[in-house]
Parts: structure tokens; sequence; C-alpha cells
């Protein structure tokens, strides 16, 4: 049976059910999302529970970064690979088995008896999530047609997406006090298997319309290689140092792989990212600043959660109900973001919210020791969660500007892989430079200890100055990326190889 007939029989079901057509894309609206909110909830809900699996699992200090370094590992470096699959093999399809093995392995993560269990569960569950986020948002792009309806549909994808971070650590301090940590993976099982239930219902099958069903393996490889050599490479460096001999060779050879993948792509009849779609400037920008933004963002949450339960000594509880203000303003504010996008154009909205994420980063930079939440905090989780809403929607409406309905996984995948591979760079910097301007304090004060909150502040403070530099590059680039009027879907001509077999 084909695609297309599948999907036109799955049409004529709901048709059949007294469901109309366009509340029925809606309702799968709501499906995709509430998967994709899951996915962006475990990037961050962990961070708060790290204390207790510690305890309970026995882990050592060094081993437990694994349990978020693992998930983020094959996360980031098999988006792209996701994103390719969903385009050729179907992106209901590959959205429903990405959404089981992400279902099943956060059960296993809550069952897991050991520090090398968890770990290995962790990864499976990032490998879900690198194949259930691509298809997902692929799914929306071919289902709402580029103009007012789609821009509505990316506000709340944007909305959901922006506050998934903020509302993983209040669910992760809510379940952790409450029940345990295992509940932190639990909470997935039912979403998930509602989900699986319902998507066959209200999803339609789609895939790209090629003439060629061939696979780049040797670029699949190398990509998926190199990103994941250099989520670990970045993690490495930040824990045992940047100059360091191994840190250095992984680097390296993370490079060289990156680079083999442009070179093999370039030389690809059937290539899994073509590289004609970086003509789009609009996309070029958007996948610049998310790599610059996710850096800056991914990293506001890890030390902010540091300096409320290490200066502040915050419980697990008291942080996460914190951040309902960052929370709430995303979503109250996604709304308004979208509706200017569709107004005035992404040009001129995306530069104001990264440059409001990034003045939201220099108020976090003068955070006291003996800070007060609503004098001191309260006002930059405002700002950043406006600067979030008014940064994330454009951003993902402009990255996925212009292209063809048969790129759209391979495009999906890319703004997700930039936002990723950005956040795992940048958690990696903003520990380095924390780290060691904490220790320049302890050297120029003799009588200081680590855990002295001034001594932890100063180091915090210098990596949220740097952070916010990020972001500011963020709106440069926009600014100088970013068209008025992007290229409608279609405008950019293939390579006259493509749609042939290799």
């Amino acid at each position: 049976m084909t695609y297309e007939r599948e999907a036109d029989m799955t049409a004529l079901a709901a048709r059949a059910a007294g469901v109309p057509p366009d509340r029925r894309r809606w309702i799968g609206l709501a499906v995709i999302v509430a998967a994709q909110f899951m996915v962006v909830l475990d990037v961050a809900i962990v961070n708060v529970a790290l204390p207790t699996i510690k305890t309970d699992l026995h882990f050592s200090q060094e081993s437990l970064q694994w349990v978020v370094t693992a998930y983020s590992i094959l996360f980031g470096g098999v988006l792209l690979l996701g994103g390719r699959m969903a385009d050729l093999l179907g992106r209901r399809r590959l959205f429903m088995a990405g959404l089981a093995l992400f279902t099943v392995s956060s059960l296993l993560d809550g069952l897991a008896w050991s520090e090398g269990s968890l770990i290995a569960f962790r990864s499976l569950q990032g490998l879900g999530a690198a194949m259930l986020s691509p298809a997902a948002l692929s799914i929306l792009t071919t289902t709402f047609e580029e103009g007012r309806d789609r821009n509505l549909a990316l506000g709340i994808w944007g909305a959901v997406s922006g506050s998934g971070g903020a509302a993983g650590v209040l669910l992760g301090g809510a379940l952790t006090s409450a029940l345990s940590w295992s509940w932190i993976f639990f909470i997935n099982v039912p979403v998930g298997l509602l989900v699986l239930a319902v998507a066959p219902r209200l999803v339609d099958e789609s895939r790209a319309d090629v003439f060629h069903r061939h696979f780049d393996l040797p670029g699949a490889a190398s990509i998926t290689g190199g990103l994941m050599l250099l989520v670990y490479a970045m993690t490495r460096a930040a824990q045992h140092g940047w100059g360091s001999a191994e840190s250095i060779a992984l680097l390296i050879a993370s490079g060289a792989l990156i680079v083999a993948f442009v070179v093999i792509e370039l030389r690809s009849r059937a290539p899994l990212l073509p590289m004609r779609l970086f003509r789009l400037r609009t996309l070029s920008g958007s996948n610049l600043s998310g790599l610059l933004l996710g850096g800056a963002l991914f990293s506001q949450f890890f030390l902010l959660t540091l300096y409320m339960q290490q200066v502040l000594h915050y419980s697990a509880m008291q942080t996460g109900v914190a951040y309902v203000a960052l929370t709430l303003a995303i979503i109250l504010f996604a709304n308004v973001s979208q509706a200017l996008a569709l107004r005035v154009g992404i040009r001129r909205v995306l530069p104001v919210g990264l440059l409001l994420a990034a003045a939201g980063l220099v108020l976090y930079a003068r955070l006291p020791v003996h800070g007060h939440y609503f004098w001191d905090l309260f006002p930059p989780f405002v700002l950043s969660g406006i600067g979030m809403a008014f940064a994330f929607i454009p951003m993902t409406i402009g990255a996925l500007a212009g292209v063809k309905p048969s790129d759209a996984g391979v495009a999906s995948g890319l703004i997700n892989t930039s936002q990723q591979i950005g956040g795992a760079i940048g958690v990696a910097v903003a520990t380095t430079v924390a780290a060691t301007y904490t220790s320049r304090y302890l050297g120029a004060h003799p009588g200081a200890h680590a855990t002295d909150g001034a001594a932890l502040t100063h180091g915090f403070a210098i990596a949220f100055y740097v952070l916010a530099g990020m972001a500011a590059l963020a709106a440069l680039a926009a600014t100088v990326l970013v068209e008025s009027k992007p290229a409608l879907a279609g405008g950019v001509d293939e390579e006259p190889a493509l749609g042939m077999a290799a």
C-alpha cells in the first residue's frame, strides 16, 4: 500500500468517525506536542534528582554526570539522522517507533538497580527522543501549510518546548520530594501509552516524495559519530580540562568526522543533509541563532539550579517552584510572539527576543550571595521567559521557512541538532568558566573554601556574562542573516542529481 493511499484511508476513517479534517489536525497537533513536551522535560527533569540518585544507586561523583550525558550524546548525535529517516521511512512510523522506545526506556530508567543500568537505559531514552522529536516537528510542518496556521501551530510548539525545561525542574523537584526519583521517569509511561494509542487515528502518515529510497550510510555514520563524539568531548573537557591530550584528541576527531560529513554530502547523489538548504538565508540564520541561544539557555538552567541549591540552600521542591515565574512568562507571551511574527515578520521579532534573553543573563550575573527571590530572581526570570518566547518561536518558524515537504524531517532534525549541540557546548563552557573563576577567587581570598557562597557566586557571575555574550551574538546573527521575506517552500532548486539513484 502506498503512503498516499494510506493517508487517504486515514482521512476517510476520520470523516467516517465524524471528526472534521480541520479540527482533526489540531487534535493531532496536541498529540505530537504532548510527546515533544516529554522529550524537552526529560532534558531538565533529572538535574534536581541527581543527589538522590547518587545516594540510592551508589554513584561516584565522576559517574553521576553520565546520567545526563548518556541521554545528551544519543539525543544530540542522532537527531539529524532521525529527521532524514522520518522523511524516507515515514514520519508517523518513526514518530511512533521513537515514542515506543522512549516510553519503554523511561520505565526501565525508573526500575534501574545500578549506575550501569541507569546509564544504559538513559542512552536508549536519548535514542528514542532523537527519533521522536524531528519526526513530530516534520509532521507539524507537513500538516500545516506555510503561513498563519503553521505559525500558530509553531507558536504552540514553541511555548511547549520553551517551557519544558523550566517545567522539568519544577516537576522533578515535586516528584523527588513527594515520591522518589524513579517517578521522574515513571511519569512518562502513561503519557507515552496514551499518545501511542491515539496517534494512529489522529496523525496521518507521510514521507518524502522523491524518486529514490537510498540511504546515505557514509553521511549518516560520519555525522552521527562526529556529533556524539563532540558532545562527549565537550563534557569530558569540562570535567578533566581542555588542555589534556585526550580532550584535544577527541575534539580533533569529532571535527574531522564533521568535515568528512560535509565532503560526503557535497558529493552524494542522495545526501542525508542536502547542502542546498543552506542557500536559504533565513534557515541558516535561524540555525546559527539556535546554536548560540541553545548554548546560552541550556547553561542558564544548569547554573541557576546550582546557585539556588548551593548558595541560597533551596530544597529540590523550592528550586522547582522558583521556576514557575519563568514558565508562566513563556506560556503567556508565546501567543504574542507568534502573532507578532505573522504581522511584522520574524526578522524584527527574533533579534528582540534574543536581546531580552541576553539582558536576563546579565541580571543573573548580578545575583548576590544573599539573594531574595522576589527582588533578585523574579525580575530576570520574567525577562528571560519573555525573551525565550520571543526567540524560540520565530526561530523555529525561520528554520522551516522555504523548506520543501520532502525535506521537512531533515530541516526539523537540523534545528533540533543546532539547539542540542549548542546546549552541550554551552554547558561545557559555562562549567569551565565558573570553576576557573571560583578557583581564582579562592586563590585571592586564602580564608575562603570551595563551598563559600561568595566564591561560587563569583564564578557563576562570570559564566553568566559569557552566556549573555553568546545570546547577543545570536541576536547579531539573526539581524544579519534572517530575511524580511523568506523564500517560500520550493524556492530553492535541488541539485541536478537529487532524486536519482545513488
